[in-house]
């Protein structure tokens, strides 16, 4: 009796165990696993950026340090991402804070949780207030904060009756506009680049399989209006 309950067991465990391979492999996009902290050594002459912000920013930092070099503008670039994370979560983390204060960044480019920028309540209360934090960190370091504006979902807001990827932009980018005029912050409009994308036919290439998260030709995209805001920021400074 007892090998029989032995054999049922290793049964269970397999089926369970093949079932949750078959399932990360399906719900895992490759944006998943890339959580982790970069803060690259200074180089003389060398601008530098930080991506602070969770699973949006796991690959345009890459991008953006590969098209730098590739056209010669070249950017140092460190990101501190977390994935779901909030301004909120960033604010009480010590490895953000110590990324921003010791990094000797020129920029600094906050991004908000995806839907919390888009609803009036959680703006004001959750996102404005940590921003505000951390652009006194950001500027007490010597840097430039700026705005990561992002995109609506492929369908819209799922928790929105009706919402599709139009009206949910509309809301982001009115959300990044009230916050960054609030903080004295510029906007990276990066979800206006995606929308023209999208009303263009060319979209669909733009999201990962879940519909929210960015594919490699997102990824390059984005990267792309970041390394024409940060050629202006360069130009400033």
């Amino acid at each position: 009796m007892k090998r029989m309950v032995d054999i049922l067991k290793r049964w269970v465990s397999c089926v369970v165990g093949a079932w949750l391979l078959v399932s990360c492999g399906a719900m895992s996009p490759r944006w998943k696993p890339v959580e982790k902290v970069v803060v690259p050594e200074p180089r003389e002459g060398v601008p530098r950026v930080l991506f602070v912000g969770n699973s949006f920013s796991f690959g345009v930092p890459r991008v953006v340090a590969e098209e730098s070099i590739r056209e010669g503008s070249r950017w140092d670039v460190g990101r501190v991402t977390r994935g779901g994370w909030t301004l909120e979560k960033h604010v009480e983390n010590p490895e953000t804070l110590a990324a921003i204060r010791n990094g000797k960044w020129d920029v600094v480019v906050l991004q908000e949780q995806s839907r919390i920028p888009s609803v009036p309540w959680q703006r004001k209360t959750r996102m404005i207030p940590a921003a505000r934090k951390l652009a006194a960190e950001v500027r007490a370091a010597g840097a430039v904060p700026v705005f990561y504006q992002t995109w609506g979902y492929r369908g819209g807001d799922e928790w929105r009756k009706g919402d599709d990827f139009a009206a949910m932009n509309a809301r982001l980018r009115e959300g990044y506009g009230e916050a960054g005029e609030t903080l004295g912050m510029q906007v990276v409009p990066v979800g206006d680049a995606w929308e023209r994308e999208v009303r263009a036919g060319r979209g669909g290439r733009l999201f990962d399989a879940d519909g929210k998260h960015p594919s490699e030709a997102g990824d390059e995209v984005t990267a792309r209006v970041f390394l024409e805001r940060l050629a202006e920021l360069r130009k400033r400074r």
